[in-house]
């Protein structure tokens, strides 16, 4: 295997060394920068509420205990000196504190691409496309419909082509037509082929994980050792709140950690229903869930890249369906961040609605907990675009609107537009133009009128008048053509032809012996 990878890397070239190609020019887009957050975060706790809150998870994990249902765990944990009674784990805050505080503040994923490496931590900020629903829809279909390979195909094609969508989370939608047992061999093929960016593996079952690890090692080009010399990918899990680990979902975080891969582990707390009403008794509890697991992955590996996640929303108390983007799920944010900064750990959320098609409300909600994300100096933000109906549908019209939102966020973050050397404050231009003039056709502005300002690629700001007379086409139509023209130029980004037939083999070899199991 070690020959192999030599031989690729003599031949050089197809892989990674040149730059991602993304068809032809749809949009004039902003280029692959991940965003750097240059505000200071808001903090909605005094230091007496991060101590309440903090205190509130530490006597949940001494005092209540959290269920892990994985022998393996129970194992490990009763070692390292917690107090086991059955499933039920307890641990004291001692413990906890110094293995978490083993995990690194910041850390870098690097993909197939290297171009496309993430540093996940610090001040970056960095935005993954939709993940994991099992429906779809667009405005061609006009329905709710189930997945398919197709379909997920197409959104992985959005997820290459826009350079503010960093990292391929989950299955952007979930291919029903594949079966079970071998559709992560079928999506991650896909993946690894329609685009160059960090990768995702779900954590249900052990040959899932192992599989996926394989597939990216191979995709890469990489050695077994060079593989886990520095993390290439990771996985995302959650918690079954309240304070509830399930046996896959550890296992293949086991398995990641153990061979130097990331993990993020993100409680799925809504508070009414999986957690307290109020909002410091639903983050105390997601605390709780979230630090008893990085608490295992560090002593089992210590040191191994870890995020903590926040999915804490709230529910309708009058129907109990779940909503997102509330005033209560960007404060939840907003605290979960303090948190995670007085852990000293990386910060995932999300970019989340309740809206059941890219209308208004699917803006508005999404917009407010896109912007809680960079309020709470989140890290990693997850379903930043293709979100609809609490994560039950993907829809690329939705993705394509997200992503105006997402371009925007990055241009807010460009230090030019807070600069203040003389040339931006402009004496010199404003003593030219005087008390009657204008500055549009001054040379201050000539030398800068290109790249001023932010130039939308879907928005219209043309007046009602003009907007009518180029056929009144709404926002999300405007977003469908758009989607149909990327996926009509769609490029993929060169991979090595024997790497990408030693990919082929992998999942056919891996199908022949009947893929994964059902029943995890």
């Amino acid at each position: 295997m070690a020959e192999i990878a030599t031989r690729r890397k003599a031949r050089g070239g197809g892989r990674a060394g040149a730059a991602a190609r993304r068809g032809a020019a749809v949009i004039e887009q902003m280029p692959w920068n991940p965003p750097v957050i240059t505000d200071a975060p808001i903090e909605p706790l005094s230091p007496e509420g991060v101590a309440a809150i903090h205190d509130g998870a530490m006597r949940i994990l001494e005092e209540i205990g959290v269920q892990f249902l994985n022998e393996e765990a129970l194992e490990i944990l009763r070692e390292a000196g917690c107090q086991i009674d059955g499933d039920i784990v307890r641990m004291g805050r001692d413990f906890v504190m110094e293995m978490v505080g083993k995990a690194p503040s910041q850390f870098t994923l690097t993909p197939r691409n290297p171009n496309r490496a993430l540093t996940v931590g610090g001040g970056h900020i960095l935005f993954g496309n939709v993940s994991s629903p099992p429906n779809y829809w667009d405005m061609e279909i006009g329905t709710k419909v189930p997945g398919t390979r197709e379909k997920c195909a197409n959104l992985l094609k959005l997820t290459q082509y826009f350079n503010c969508i960093h990292f391929a989370g989950g299955y952007p939608v979930e291919p029903v037509d594949l079966h079970a047992s071998v559709r992560h061999l079928d999506v991650l093929f896909d993946k690894l082929t329609l685009t160059d960016k960090v990768m995702h593996a779900y954590s249900l079952g052990k040959e899932r994980v192992e599989d996926v690890m394989e597939m990216v090692r191979i995709a890469s080009g990489l050695t077994h050792e060079e593989f886990e010399a520095t993390p290439r990918m990771y996985t995302n899990i959650n918690s079954t709140s309240p304070l509830k680990h399930d046996q896959p979902m550890i296992d293949g975080c086991l398995r990641l950690v153990r061979r130097g891969q990331a993990v993020v582990v993100t409680p799925f707390t809504l508070a009414g229903a999986m957690a307290p009403v109020t909002m410091a008794g639903a983050v105390a509890q997601s605390i709780a869930e979230a630090l008893c697991a990085i608490a295992l992955f560090q002593y089992v590996a210590p040191g191994a890249p870890c995020a903590i996640g926040t999915f804490t929303s709230n529910v309708d108390m009058k129907s109990g369906a779940p909503a997102f983007g509330t005033p209560e799920y960007m404060r939840a944010t907003q605290m979960t961040g303090q948190l995670a900064r007085f852990y000293g750990l990386p910060m995932r959320s999300s970019g989340v609605c309740a809206a059941n098609v890219p209308d208004g409300q699917a803006m508005w909600e999404t917009s407010n907990s896109l912007w809680a994300a960079v309020q709470s100096g989140s890290n990693m933000v997850y379903h930043a675009a293709g979100w609809l109906e609490g994560g039950l549908i993907a829809s690329p019209e939705k993705f394509v609107m997200d992503c105006e939102i997402l371009q925007q966020i990055q241009r807010y973050m460009d230090p030019s537009l807070t600069a203040t050397s003389g040339e931006d404050i402009a004496l010199d231009a404003i003593k030219s133009v005087g008390n009657d003039g204008h500055f549009f056709g001054i040379q201050h502005t000539q030398d800068r009128y290109s790249t001023a300002f932010y130039q939308p690629f879907l928005s219209d700001w043309k007046n009602y008048e003009g907007w009518e007379a180029a056929g009144a086409i709404w926002t999300p139509e405007r977003a469908h053509r758009m989607f149909k023209d990327i996926i009509n130029s769609f490029e993929a980004p060169p991979m090595d032809v024997a790497i990408r037939e030693e990919l082929a083999d992998f999942v056919a070899r891996r199908k022949s012996e009947g893929g994964a199991p059902t029943d995890f």
